[in-house]
This record gives C-alpha cells, structure tokens and sequence, in this order.
C-alpha cells in the first residue's frame, strides 16, 4: 500500500493549504518534516485517535502491529473524508503504539509513513503501555487544515 493509492482520494479536491517546513540547520535522518503552517483563515480539523476497529466493533489484526497501523490508516481517512478533507491537508500527526518494543514502533511507523508518501507532516511516535480497546496496539491522531 502507498500513499499513491489507497490513501490518496485528494484528485478531486483543491489544493491543500498546509505548507511543510524544513530546516536545513536540523538533522535530515527525520522522515518527516520538523513543522508545518495553515493560513489564519483555514479551518482546522481535529481527528479523535483512529484506531483499528471493522464496521462491527471487532479489532483488525489481532496481534500484527502492520494490520493495525494499516486499518487504522484505513479509518483515518474515512473521518478525514467526512470533515471534507484528505491525507495532503493533515498538518500533523501522533502515532500511538502499544509496546516498549523500538522494532513493533517502526513496524507500525513504516505502514503509517508509507500512507502519507510524499506529504511528510510532522509526526510524533510513542510506545505506550496500552490503548483503548481489546488488542488494539495501534491508533493515529492527526489534525488536518482546509480552506475555509
């Protein structure tokens, strides 16, 4: 999956008013980038955690951190959808991982930065020590920006 394809949805719409900011003073090991800005007249969207959960409730993926990540991508662009927006307006992330495992974080940071292709919005990776629903190891917040 690439942010090209199952999560992309961004054709039809206008441009996007978020703009990335770099700084070539910061390392550039980060995949992503260190900031980002809206204009003062954007609407901004707040995105409760999407998690990874089917249509009935269960959890996707029971124990694979990837199927996680990947759904809840999958559910993150559903609610962007609805608020009009999609993946090129998010202006930031937080991608929560249930474990004290480095290699379960990148597994699950791999399937999220891989959603969002070139649009590298500032993010934010935690491992926590455990999240909301039965076996849900993964959930991304984000906050998006559109035109007014």
């Amino acid at each position: 999956m690439t942010g090209s394809t199952l999560f992309d949805g961004t054709a039809e719409r206008a441009a996007s008013v978020v703009t990335l900011i770099r700084s070539p003073e910061l390392s550039d090991r980060a995949q992503y980038a260190y900031a980002a800005t809206a204009p003062a007249e954007a609407r901004i969207v707040y995105l409760a955690g999407a998690c990874p959960l089917n249509v009935d409730g269960s959890t996707a993926g029971v124990g694979d951190y990837a199927v996680q990540a990947a759904k809840a991508m999958e559910n993150l662009v559903v609610a962007l959808a609805a608020a009009g927006a999609g993946i090129a307006d998010v202006i930031s992330t937080r991608v929560l991982v249930a474990s004290n495992v480095r290699a379960d974080l990148v597994t699950s940071w791999d399937v999220v930065r891989a959603a969002f292709g070139d649009h590298d919005v500032p993010s934010t990776l935690l491992g926590v020590t455990v999240l909301g629903y039965d076996d849900q190891l993964v959930e991304i917040e984000a906050v998006a920006a559109l035109r007014s």
